[in-house]
């Protein structure tokens, strides 16, 4: 397999403590490759020590963000097939090739961290909390949503950079993306390392942010998901009251109108929501 097939990305943002390495262990390993590091505006050493490493690197001008800097990756990338990878050292490249085995056969292939794997067990749960939401709304097993190790075929992935974040939740949105678009997803499993260096995700502002950010890209690709339970929330509040009511003083109260009003108002912009998805939808390929 040559060089124009196959293009690693990684993002990197101050990993001046792994890139190196890391670096050098995928270029002796896939020589035939392009090793591409998206230097996010770092303030110390990762450029040199990626330009050092033999990897073809890019810089941007200042930091703008994880999913930026994939956004930049997947524009210059020379190969047909893009693998995503951190910098920080916790992926093994020995992986890369068992993504490359389903190449053929799916549209994104991700890398699933086991219970092996180093990762603190608080990700840990808001992990299995964010993979039970979007598999959901997915109505697909989604056994990995935040993970960086994945392969795509680039002018496939293309499609979708304008949907893509500038932050470190660019993982979900293609996956969702694809999934919405009727693409197909593989998982392995895989068993990654302690990373070196400091992680940039800060627990409780890019936690929150986070889950916000899947809730927005919850009513983008699938709305009826998310209003048809708030709907029949409003509306089963309103029903109970009304029989509370109805039993205690024998009326219909304006309480309950409320709530089965509410109910209805809801259901319906879901409705319309899940219609303007659909054409949006339908206008792609």
């Amino acid at each position: 397999m040559t060089s124009k097939y196959v293009t690693i990305l990684l993002p990197a943002y101050n990993e001046e403590q792994a890139i190196g390495s890391t670096v050098k262990k995928l270029v002796s390993k896939f020589p035939d490759f392009e090793i591409l590091v998206i230097d996010d505006g770092s303030t110390d050493n990762t450029l040199k020590e990626a330009i050092q490493a033999g990897a073809n690197a890019w810089p941007h001008p200042y930091n703008i963000g994880n999913g930026a800097a994939v956004k930049t990756g997947i524009r210059v990338a020379k190969g047909e097939w893009i693998i995503m990878m951190d910098a920080d050292g916790q992926h093994n490249p020995d992986d890369v090739e068992r993504l490359l085995e389903y190449k053929d056969r799916y549209d994104m292939v991700v890398g699933a961290r086991t219970k092996k794997s180093a990762t603190s067990l608080h990700r840990d749960i808001a992990n299995r909390i964010y993979n039970g939401f979007a598999s959901y709304i997915t109505k697909f097993k989604i056994e990995d949503l935040t993970s960086g190790f994945r392969m795509v075929r680039k002018d496939t992935a293309k499609k979708y950079i304008y949907l893509l974040p500038n932050t470190f939740s660019y993982p979900s949105t293609i996956t969702m993306a694809y999934l919405r678009n009727g693409r197909s997803v593989k998982y392995i499993p895989i068993q990654t390392e302690k990373r070196k260096g400091k992680s940039k995700i800060k627990l409780i502002q890019d936690g929150s942010r986070f889950f916000l950010i899947i809730t927005k890209i919850a009513t983008l690709f699938s709305p009826l998901r998310i209003f048809l339970p708030v709907s029949f929330f409003f509306f089963l509040s309103g029903t109970l009251y009304y029989l509370y009511t109805y039993l205690t003083s024998h009326r219909f109260s304006n309480m309950s109108a409320l709530l089965l009003s509410t109910s209805i108002i809801i259901f319906l912009i879901g409705l319309v929501s899940e219609q303007i998805t659909q054409l949006r939808y339908n206008n792609t390929e």
